[in-house]
């Protein structure tokens, strides 16, 4: 198994961009994670903590990573190093019913009783559990063998449906007992993702064929011989990529090609070369990975947001605004935005504040909001977030143009986190709102207050070069 590359925590920009899997590290690895982007991941982690990550994330000292050559093969090994490793916050939040299993049947040493599922042994079938060591009660063990954990559910899916594609497997009867095979194929046998053990069940006429209602293994020799070979091998080839064996089962399959050829049944060895390009393409650029679940996730944010405002609008784009400066010397300004709950850097802007004198917050947010909306080509916010009090909310209030007077617009004080809202006298405590709205409030104040302090300490370090 591949070993992680380590990094201290600073070297976060140093982390590679691609598909790979990630882990964090204080003594012992705390936690593992995968990713279609590594480097994006990991940033998201301290940038837009969730509640369950604030709890380890201050302990982390170094971050570890392993890249891979997809996301398939992300996904396998993210399994196979949470069952190696048992992080402290994986295993901690783990339930038996949140994580996944694929298993498979295999032949039994000692067979089953027959009421057993019929034909398990000689057609192996795949599925999906959360509960492994329940599944089959004595004696009607199947004796499956299982992979994983397997945290993404949905990822584990699409991939078991991509993969399908290539080794057609069967899943009917699956944690039955005393169930035997269905008596005619279904529409997976049609889609030419099943071997469908079940042909061997159906009369003639099911199929379309001359009329007879004799099974149809009977009429067609060798026929349940080379279903049970193709079961077993499409079987036995997924397990190992399930457990990162890929490379061997390429080795095998053209091994085969090359054998098949020297005996000159081309046919057969035309369709294995097929998987082996198929294969390779898939595991090296199928995308599984769950882009939408931030969006998914945001809409139920949105929601929140909604009900808080009072409003029908929607909510996509968020603008918050800080500054930054030591007795009103240097002071700077930084605008930044997320869109749909996500970080969008493309519409950053920083300010350097114009008026001088004392330390005036209040007019140096009406300076920086003035001056934002001069510009119409940056695109039209749907909420400001400012970071300060009921003051700097009237002043917010006050440089609202005719083009973005509807734009909804809080303010979050830092001393108790309460958040001011338009006419509404008393203010909100950010603790008292759903975890989701509480953590998307302080990433948005922390990032904004973060870029506009850099900016600041930017044209210090400028200011005392000239000096020298």
């Amino acid at each position: 198994m591949k070993k992680f590359r380590f990094l201290k925590k600073v070297g976060i920009k140093k982390l590679p961009k691609k598909p790979g899997v990630y882990c964090f590290k204080e003594k012992k690895i705390l936690y593992v994670g995968k990713a279609a982007n590594i480097q994006d991941r990991v940033k998201n982690h301290f940038q837009r903590p969730e509640f369950k990550e604030s709890i380890f994330l201050d302990k982390v000292r170094k971050i570890g990573f392993i890249e891979t050559d997809s996301e398939i093969e992300a996904l396998i090994l993210e399994a196979n190093l949470i069952k190696k490793c048992q992080p402290k916050y994986n295993v901690v939040w783990r339930d038996d019913k949140n994580y996944f299993y694929v298993g498979i049947t295999k032949p039994a040493r000692h067979r089953p009783k027959p009421q057993a599922l019929a034909g398990g042994e000689d057609f192996p079938l795949v599925f999906i559990t959360h509960q492994p060591k329940k599944l089959y009660p004595k004696p009607y063990t199947l004796n499956p063998e299982f992979v994983g954990p397997f945290v993404d559910g949905r990822a584990l899916k699409q991939t078991l449906r991509i993969l399908r594609k290539i080794f057609p497997y069967r899943t009917c009867c699956v944690g039955t007992v005393g169930k035997t095979l269905p008596k005619r194929p279904c529409l997976w046998y049609q889609l030419d993702r099943c071997p469908a053990p079940c042909l061997l069940e159906s009369p003639k006429e099911s199929l379309r064929l001359p009329t007879g209602q004799a099974k149809l293994s009977s009429q067609i020799p060798g026929l349940r011989e080379k279903i049970k070979r193709e079961c077993q091998k499409n079987a036995k080839n997924l397990l190992k990529i399930l457990q990162g064996k890929r490379i061997q089962v390429l080795r095998n399959l053209k091994k085969e090609v090359k054998g098949l050829s020297n005996l000159q049944e081309f046919e057969r060895a035309a369709k294995i070369r097929d998987k082996i390009f198929a294969l390779e393409k898939i595991l090296n650029n199928a995308k599984i990975f769950e882009v939408q679940k931030a969006e998914i996730k945001y809409s139920e944010i949105e929601k929140g947001l909604k009900k808080i405002l009072k409003t029908k609008k929607k909510i996509k784009r968020i603008e918050a605004y800080d500054v930054s400066n030591i007795s009103g010397k240097l002071a700077t300004g930084s605008m930044i935005t997320f869109i749909r709950g996500l970080v969008a850097k493309e519409f950053y802007r920083k300010f350097k504040i114009k008026i001088s004198g004392k330390s005036d917050d209040v007019a140096m947010l009406k300076e920086c909001l003035i001056r934002r909306f001069k510009h119409s080509e940056w695109g039209k916010p749907d909420l400001i977030l400012i970071d300060g009090g009921k003051a700097q909310l009237n002043a917010a209030l006050s440089c609202l143009t005719s083009e973005v007077k509807h734009v909804e617009v809080v303010a979050i004080a830092k001393k108790k986190n309460e958040l001011y809202l338009e006419n509404r006298k008393k203010p909100i405590l950010l603790k008292s709102l759903p975890r989701e709205i509480f953590n998307l409030i302080l990433q948005l104040r922390d990032e904004a207050h973060r870029f506009a302090i850099s900016y600041h300490r930017k044209l210090r370090k400028e200011k005392m070069l000239t000096r020298d």
